[in-house]
């Protein structure tokens, strides 16, 4: 489905506030080149970068929905959720995500600690070089070891010492889904529930719905066209939002561009007028 005059919204979109390379700037330069509507600034558990592209949109001449990305698990299954048009000022929501990302902290230096164990020797300021102070990940990790001479690259990082049966992994904390969705629909949000075409699991969507989930990541790079399809129909059968991005990291993905994957405009006023809707939730 396509928006009528043909506009675009890539709204699943990393910054350095996290694990992506590039700045806000450097976010809507890209967006206004290649002629994007909207973007939503979605980094793991932060929300350091939104006021900056709030403000700058504007100029860029790109709407801005304030976004976020938290990583969930419901059933021992590991899922990332999306929230939309946050009030990213909200003093709740900013405590909980700054005990998210002191516990992503803890766990670097955790990993950090494995593997100077194996002769591998980084500290905490080598993870985020010139960056922002924000949302660490092992993505951080692996670019460090790269940049150290320990790798060739970052996926050598994971396959060798940091991947989930690595022998420098550390268990990632995750949050139940019921209490993620508590924190976007608080805060004034739009929960979606992201890439589920990786998951495979559409069983546990109704489950989702009654929690609270207003859409699906219907619009995703790695997405067949008919994954495509298939969300879009699941969307409209359960009432929801059928949304999309990239899910662009800049250069820390190569291979996935802003752009990339995008929904139609018209979602943005969707999504919008859901979140100031007060009978949901």
């Amino acid at each position: 489905m396509g928006d009528p005059d043909g506009r675009r919204a890539d709204l699943h979109i990393h910054t350095l506030a996290s694990d992506g390379a590039d700045s806000v700037v450097e976010v809507l330069e890209e967006a206004r080149r290649i002629g994007l509507a909207a973007v939503s600034i979605t980094d793991h558990d932060s929300v350091a970068a939104v006021a900056e592209a709030v403000s700058l949109g504007p100029d860029y001449g790109v709407e801005v929905v304030p976004g976020i990305e938290i990583s969930v698990e419901l059933e021992d299954v590991e899922m990332h959720l999306l929230g939309y048009f946050i009030d990213y000022r909200d003093h709740e929501l900013n405590a909980r995500l700054a005990y998210l990302r002191n516990i992503r902290s803890r766990r670097a230096d955790q990993m950090l600690s494995k593997l100077e164990a194996m002769g591998f020797t980084l500290d905490m300021e080598a993870l985020l070089p010139g960056q922002m102070s924000g949302s660490i990940g092992r993505l951080h990790i692996a670019q460090a070891l790269t940049r150290a001479g320990y790798v060739g690259s970052p996926a050598e990082a994971f396959s060798r010492y940091i991947g989930n049966s690595g022998p420098a992994y550390v268990p990632k904390l995750k949050i139940g889904m019921e209490e993620a969705m508590r924190m976007i629909l608080r805060a004034g949000g739009v929960p979606v529930l992201a890439h589920p075409g990786q998951l495979g699991r559409d069983e546990l969507i109704p489950e989702l719905v009654e929690l609270g989930l207003g859409g699906l990541e219907a619009y995703y790079p790695s997405h067949s066209r008919f994954a495509v399809n298939h969300y879009e129909e699941l969307a409209r059968h359960y009432g929801l939002l059928a949304t999309g991005g990239s899910d662009s990291h800049g250069l820390n993905k190569e291979n996935v561009h802003i752009g990339s994957a995008a929904a139609p405009y018209s979602v943005v006023a969707e999504l919008r007028e859901r979140s100031a809707d007060p009978e949901r939730g």
